[in-house]
């Protein structure tokens, strides 16, 4: 009868969009013997047992913690009121929080980060999530999570989540907030990994520190860089953190999973691409931590060398074919260049087994980053055996349109757990 009512109110007050967000948040509330001889032998008096060492804990990263504020349910329903209902889902007021923590940079040397935590003030243990952030140009510097701005992606939908029941850790990545100094390794695989999960360390030494209280449960959310992001971060974590912070679910969305062959597919294509210049950043980042060191004439044609060796974000043509060398592209399609070609396989994070749940989140028309990175990586993990491993394919959505809709449906699917 509820859900009828329901129904028939959204019909009649929302558009067909609003209609269809409001459901996805209604949806997130259902929501070694011995051998024996013959021969006599000496008495000897068996050694005493001897424990094994303990295992030492990880050395602690956090420095330092700062309050940024705390917000009421009332004041973050105001951030979302273009969503229907979505605002009366904030249960509590949530302390926000800056965090300054120790990582290692791409070159191992440790260096200090930051990012945000959103503390709901709430009554018994809540789970903690773990958000990376998409992509953020240079000039965006405050849009990073530890400035709280209110053009963060955490400032509305994700505050809200925190204010249902979730400590979230958002990381700045290296190269924003406290790393602001050093270059951003854009699509780094490993270090992108390596920041958030120190974050996440971080976040509950603080939680333990402050006498915050959370459960076990590690969620993993993150879109675009922030899906690349959270799927690496996933690997990292079953592999190394696997008794200290074991991961519930994670629902990466619209990540560039599988480099090597997305480069490929930019090699090749003669449509025009919105996103070369983003791709450009990649190149720069991975010639830089890998150390290939190649002058801005192997990798493209002038006079867009030039103008990018002056300026690496100065604009750049649509079309792959004008912009980059006849050699580099070869050399990506034949794998003629084996340095380059072992940085994109480096960056690949597409085909491993994953214990724990996942969901791959991918709009079906993303001409930014192609729909194909999410249905390899689906295709290679059920090809190793990854039972708990699902495809959300977003029916139409470009890499815009579909964010919203991974946000909402990525909260409803780790709402189950």
């Amino acid at each position: 009868m509820l859900n009828s009512l329901l129904t028939r109110f959204f019909a009649s007050r929302f558009s067909a969009s609003g209609r269809v967000l409001a459901l996805l948040w209604l949806t997130m509330l259902g929501v070694a013997p011995g051998c024996n001889s013959s021969s006599p032998e000496p008495a000897v008096a068996n050694p005493p047992t001897v424990p094994p060492p303990p295992v030492a804990p990880p050395a602690p990263v956090l420095v330092g913690s700062s309050l940024i504020g705390e917000y009421t349910p009332a004041q973050l329903a105001a951030r979302v009121s273009d969503i229907p209902l979505v605002g009366t889902l904030a249960r509590y007021s949530v302390r926000v929080y800056r965090l300054t923590y120790t990582t290692q940079n791409t070159d191992g040397h440790p260096v200090t980060a930051s990012g945000a935590v959103l503390v709901p003030v709430a009554p018994a243990a809540v789970p903690v999530i773990s958000y990376q952030h998409g992509t953020l140009q240079p000039d965006e510097e405050t849009r990073a999570p530890s400035y709280y701005s209110s053009r963060s992606e955490i400032w509305s939908a994700v505050s809200v989540l925190a204010a249902t029941g979730y400590v979230v850790s958002a990381p700045d990545y290296i190269g924003y907030g406290a790393s602001r100094a050093l270059p951003h390794p854009y699509e780094h695989g490993a270090s992108l990994a390596s920041a958030s999960a120190d974050m996440l360390r971080a976040t509950r030494e603080f939680c333990a520190q402050q006498k915050i209280s959370v459960n076990q449960k590690n969620f993993l959310l993150g879109y675009s860089e922030g899906g690349y992001a959270t799927l690496a971060l996933h690997k990292l974590l079953e592999e190394k953190y696997a008794a200290t912070l074991p991961v519930t679910a994670s629902a990466p969305g619209a990540g560039a999973y599988h480099k090597s062959a997305f480069a490929r597919y930019i090699m090749r294509s003669t449509e025009p691409l919105n996103f070369l210049s983003t791709y450009v950043w990649v190149l720069r980042t991975y010639d830089r931590v890998y150390q290939l060191n190649r002058p801005f004439g192997y990798y493209y044609q002038e006079p867009y060398a030039t103008r990018l060796q002056a300026d690496p974000f100065s604009p750049v043509p649509q079309q792959a074919a004008q912009l980059f060398a006849p050699t580099f592209r070869q050399a990506v399609l034949t794998d003629s260049d084996p340095a380059l070609t072992a940085t994109l396989t480096a960056n690949d994070v597409y085909d491993w087994q994953p214990k724990a749940p996942l969901a791959l989140f991918h709009g079906t028309a993303d001409d930014y980053v192609p729909f194909f990175n999410s249905q390899d990586a689906y295709n290679a993990m059920r090809a190793r055996g990854a039972a708990n491993v699902e495809l959300r394919p977003i029916q139409g959505g470009t890499h815009f349109s579909a964010a919203p809709v991974y946000t909402l449906q990525a909260y409803a699917f780790i709402s189950q757990f």
